[in-house]
């Protein structure tokens, strides 16, 4: 098991490429810190990592609640006696309006959820992880933080500001033993994205509309899960500060 004896933490764990990497770090043998608002969904998950024979905590939270996020952190260091990997992947969208249209509310919301709570994770998580002599961080961004078209404002600034982040953490805290690295997915077939085609498709929203590009198929959570499993482990010692596209080829051209 690649992650035998170590703590992992993952947020936004309730549903989606959370929910798929908290099950698969389990199962490769980590102790499992489940972080969402969404209780009994986490629950669920917990009961099913426990039933395989894993090991996992929920713990209700909102990153963008700083007590929340040190009481998530806290609880791994109180339950399982450290922190070792951190998956940075709770995030939402925002209503793919153009600039001129955008809302501080909107603006506001996405982020703090998307920009503002990872630092949070991170200013909690890494003086622990220190005190380990190491750790591992994946934060899940997007093509968004790569390319402007493949969003909506302020999705795309938080994507491109949470990259810039985890590759400066890998930076900073090299030296410490403690690496950062991103995986910038296309789109996957999760609740969030089947709710914004759904928009899309009810509204005539052009602009996030993927039938003009030539994606050959979405990703599914469990294929995202498996390259935040290499990127924590030990088998990837030597990748820091990397960013890892995994779309399909969307930007391939």
């Amino acid at each position: 098991m690649k992650l035998e004896n170590k703590v992992a933490l993952v947020t936004g764990a309730s549903a989606g490429m959370g929910n798929s990497i908290g099950k698969l770090f389990a199962k490769e043998g980590a102790s499992v810190v489940l972080i969402a608002r969404r209780k009994e969904k986490l629950e669920e998950l917990v009961k099913q990592i426990k039933d395989d024979g894993g090991k996992a905590i929920a713990v209700a939270g909102d990153v963008t609640n700083e007590e929340d996020v040190q009481n998530a952190v806290k609880t791994a260091v109180d339950e399982y006696g450290k922190l070792d990997i951190v998956i940075n992947n709770a995030g939402m969208l925002d209503k793919m309006d153009p600039v001129a249209d955008m809302s501080d509310d909107i603006w506001d919301a996405v982020i703090n959820v998307n920009l503002t709570g990872p630092m949070r994770v991170f200013r909690s998580a890494i003086p622990v992880m220190e005190k380990n002599g190491g750790g591992s961080f994946v934060t899940i961004a997007s093509v968004a933080g790569l390319f402007a078209a493949r969003g909506g404002p302020a999705y795309t600034a938080s994507k491109h500001g949470v990259l810039g982040l985890a590759k400066n953490v890998a930076f900073m805290y090299a030296k410490k033993n403690i690496r950062s690295n991103v995986i910038a997915p296309g789109t996957v077939v999760t609740d969030m994205v089947v709710n914004v085609e759904k928009t899309c498709n009810t509204e005539g929203l052009g602009i996030c509309s993927s039938g003009t590009v030539n994606i050959p198929r979405p990703g599914e959570p469990d294929e995202v899960a498996n390259i935040a499993l290499f990127l924590a482990s030990d088998d990837a010692s030597i990748i820091n500060g990397a960013v890892v596209t995994a779309d399909t080829g969307w930007t391939a051209y």
